[in-house]
C-alpha cells in the first residue's frame, strides 16, 4: 500500500524565512508534497518588483525549493486564485493571507507558517497549523565577521573581493580583505540574514526602499543594498561610526564654546563626504541635551548615535515636510537635521529656523564658503543670515573654520561711490573677525566676493568685466572692456553699433549702468574712421543741436572733442542730431565750448 502523502502548504513568511529548504535537507519533511498557493507567488514577485529584500529571498527560495525537490523526488507544486491588484493593495491588511488559508482549507492540509498572527487566525478558522518561529539572528550577523575596531565601512559585490576602508575620519584606506571573489549567492544569504535581522530586531528599520535600492537602520549599522537593472551587480555597503566624541573632544576655544552655549541657533555643520560632520552633529546634539534642551532629529536614515533622550525622526510618509510639521507641535528647543541635500530640505530647515527652531544642519561641501553657496538660490540673500549664524567646517575629524554672517547695508569693498550702497550678507572668521567674504546682488546675480587683507577685492574687477562683456555682446560680439577704475569701465564697440548701444538720448547706456552698478563710457573700438563732416552747432534753450546736410539724414557719425571720443548717433530726419544739456554728453560738450576745444563728426 502506497503511503500517502502529507499536504504542506506554504505561505509567504516561511519561503522568506528559507526554513523548508533547509528541513528537506536534512530528511525532517520526507514523504511529502509542497503546495504553493498562487498568491505567494505573485505577492513575491510584486515585492521584488519594487526592489524590496523579502520578493528576492523569497522568490531564490522557491527556486532552490525546486532544485531540492527534483533531487529528493519531492513533489511540488502551485494553486490556488490568483489575487486580484486590489488582493495586492490590500495585502498588508491580510488579503493575501487569506487567499492562502482557502487553499490551505480547499487542499486539506497542514499550514506551515513563521507568522504569529497568521497562526492564529488559522487555527481560529480550523485550519490545521504548523506554526515554526523564524529563528533570526540580531546579533553576530554574518557581515560583522569582515568589521574590526577600526573599519569604518564594508563593501561587498557580486565577483569582487571584499572590501573595507579602515583608519579613522580623515585618514582611510581602502583595502582588500582576501583574494576571494564573493559569490552571487553569499551575498544573497547577507542580505537575507540582514533583513530578518531588522524585521525583529527593536534595533533595525527599513529606512528607504526604492526599485532596485534598500537602504536599512541595524544599531549603529547604516546597510544600504543595490540591485540591478539600478546597479551593475548585487552590491551592499555597510557603514558604521568609528568614534564617538563628545564636544569638550574638539577642544573648542572659549569663544566658540559661548556662542555655542548662548547664541547659536542656526548651525550648519559642513565638509566632504568621511570628514566627520555627523560625529561632531551627533556630539552637539549630546551637548545640547545636557543643557537641558529638548532635542529631535530629522533623519534618513536614522543613524545618527544620539543619546536615548533624543528622539529620532524619519520622513513622515516619505515627506519631511510632513515631519516638520509634527515637529513644530511637539515644541523642540533644537532640531538635527542630518543631512540637507535637495532643494526642499533647504526650504524646510529654513522654515523651522523662522518659526524659531534651533537648528542644526548637516551639509556637504568642499570649502566652509561653499555651504552657505548651497543656501544661494534657495533662500532669499537678505534672508541668509537670518538662518544661518554659525558655519563649522570639518575635515579629516577636526574643525577647520567656523564663520560668522551678518546682515548690513555699504559700499562694497572696492566700490567708491555711495551710490552703489547695498544690502550685502558678510562672512567673517569668528575667532578673529576679519571680513573674508561678502555676498550681495552684481547686475542680476548674487556674487560671492573674496576679501583681501587690507581690504581689496582681487577678482570684483575681472568679474565686472565679465559681466560688462555678457551684457554688450548683445550689441556687438567682439566687444573690448577697459576698467579703468573700480567704478568706471570703457566699452569699445565696432562704429555701427554705438547708437544702438547708447540708445535715445542715452537711454539704453544708462539702463545698463544702473543695472551692473558702474558708469561706462563708449569709444569706437577702431578709434577716428570714416570721413569727417561739417557741421553747425546752436545753442537752443536747455540744449544742443548739431545740423548736417539733409542729404546726410539717417547716415550713422561719430563725435569727438579733439582725439576723446564722445558720442555715436544717427542723424535725425530733419538732418539734426540734439543734445540736452543736462545729460552727461551735454554736460561735457558745454565744457569744450568753454574750453574752445575742437569738436569733430565723422561719417
Amino acid at each position: 500500500m502506497v503511503e500517502k502523502l502529507e499536504k504542506i502548504i506554504l505561505d509567504t513568511s516561511i519561503i522568506v524565512d528559507g526554513k523548508i529548504s533547509e528541513m528537506i535537507k536534512t530528511e525532517e519533511l520526507t514523504n511529502v508534497e509542497l503546495i504553493i498557493p498562487y498568491a505567494v507567488l505573485d505577492e513575491l514577485q510584486a515585492q521584488a518588483s519594487k526592489g524590496r529584500e523579502p520578493g528576492f529571498a523569497g522568490l531564490g527560495e522557491l527556486k532552490l525549493l525546486r532544485e531540492i525537490c527534483g533531487k529528493k523526488k519531492i513533489k511540488m507544486r502551485f494553486t490556488g486564485d490568483r489575487p486580484t491588484m486590489d488582493d495586492i493593495r490590500l495585502a498588508k491588511s491580510g488579503r493575501m493571507d487569506a487567499l492562502i488559508r482557502d487553499v490551505a482549507k480547499t487542499e486539506s492540509g497542514t499550514l506551515y507558517t513563521a507568522d504569529y498572527v497568521q497562526a492564529l487566525v488559522g487555527e481560529a478558522e480550523g485550519v490545521k497549523v504548523n506554526h515554526i518561529p523564524a529563528e533570526t539572528k540580531t546579533e553576530g550577523l554574518r557581515f560583522e565577521n569582515y568589521f574590526t575596531p577600526d573599519t569604518l565601512s564594508l563593501h561587498l559585490k557580486e565577483d569582487v573581493p571584499p572590501m573595507a576602508k579602515k583608519g579613522k575620519p580623515g585618514k582611510f584606506e581602502l583595502m582588500k580583505l582576501n583574494d576571494e571573489p564573493l559569490s552571487r549567492g553569499t551575498i544573497e544569504d547577507i542580505i537575507r540574514e540582514i533583513s530578518e535581522a531588522a524585521r525583529i530586531s527593536e534595533e533595525g528599520s527599513v529606512e528607504i526602499v526604492r526599485t532596485g535600492a534598500t537602504v536599512i537602520q541595524l544599531g549603529r549599522y547604516r546597510i544600504a543594498i543595490a540591485r540591478p537593472p539600478f546597479s551593475d551587480g548585487l552590491e551592499v555597503t555597510i557603514v558604521r561610526p568609528v568614534v564617538k566624541l563628545t564636544l569638550d573632544d574638539y577642544k573648542l576655544s572659549e569663544k566658540l564654546m559661548k556662542r555655542l552655549k548662548e547664541r547659536a541657533e542656526g548651525i550648519i555643520i559642513a565638509g566632504p563626504p568621511g570628514s566627520g560632520k555627523s560625529t561632531l552633529c551627533a556630539s552637539l546634539v549630546e551637548f545640547y541635551q545636557k543643557q537641558g534642551k529638548i532635542i529631535k532629529t530629522l533623519e534618513s536614515p536614522r543613524d545618527l548615535q544620539v543619546p536615548p533622550e533624543v528622539t529620532q525622526y524619519a520622513p513622515l510618509e516619505g515627506d519631511f515636510e510632513k515631519t516638520a510639521d509634527i515637529l513644530l507641535l511637539v515644541r523642540p528647543d533644537y532640531s538635527a537635521f542630518d543631512e540637507v541635500r535637495k532643494t526642499r530640505d533647504f526650504e524646510i530647515f529654513s522654515d523651522l529656523r523662522l518659526a524659531g527652531v534651533g537648528m542644526i544642519g548637516v551639509v556637504h561641501a568642499s570649502e566652509a564658503i561653499n555651504a552657505i553657496q548651497r543656501f544661494i538660490g534657495r533662500i532669499e540673500l537678505g534672508v541668509i543670515p537670518h538662518i544661518l549664524d554659525t558655519v563649522i567646517f570639518v575635515k579629516d575629524g577636526e574643525i577647520k573654520k567656523v564663520y560668522d554672517l551678518n546682515l548690513t547695508v555699504k559700499v562694497p569693498t572696492g566700490m567708491v561711490e555711495a551710490d552703489l550702497a547695498r544690502p550685502l550678507v558678510e562672512v567673517k572668521d569668528f575667532e578673529t573677525g576679519n571680513l573674508e567674504y561678502e555676498i550681495y546682488t552684481f547686475g542680476e546675480e548674487n556674487v560671492i566676493i573674496p576679501v583681501k587683507e587690507g581690504g581689496t577685492i582681487s577678482p570684483l574687477k575681472r568679474l565686472a568685466s565679465e559681466r560688462i562683456v555678457q551684457e554688450i555682446r548683445k550689441f556687438d560680439p567682439d566687444v573690448e572692456v577697459e576698467l579703468v577704475s573700480d567704478n568706471q569701465a570703457v566699452v569699445r564697440v565696432d562704429n555701427e553699433v554705438i547708437a544702438r548701444l547708447i540708445g535715445k538720448e542715452g537711454a539704453t547706456i544708462k539702463s545698463l549702468e544702473e543695472r551692473l552698478g558702474i558708469r561706462i563710457e563708449v569709444e569706437p573700438r577702431t578709434g577716428m574712421v570714416g570721413n569727417e563732416i561739417q557741421f553747425e552747432l546752436f545753442e537752443k534753450g536747455n540744449g544742443f543741436e548739431f545740423i548736417f546736410n539733409r542729404n546726410l539724414i539717417g547716415k550713422a557719425t561719430s563725435m569727438f572733442i579733439e582725439d576723446q571720443f564722445l558720442f555715436s548717433a544717427t542723424i535725425g530726419k530733419k538732418g539734426s542730431i540734439k543734445i540736452t544739456k543736462e545729460s552727461d554728453i551735454g554736460k561735457e560738450l558745454l565744457r569744450a565750448l568753454v574750453g574752445k576745444k575742437k569738436i569733430k563728426t565723422f561719417l
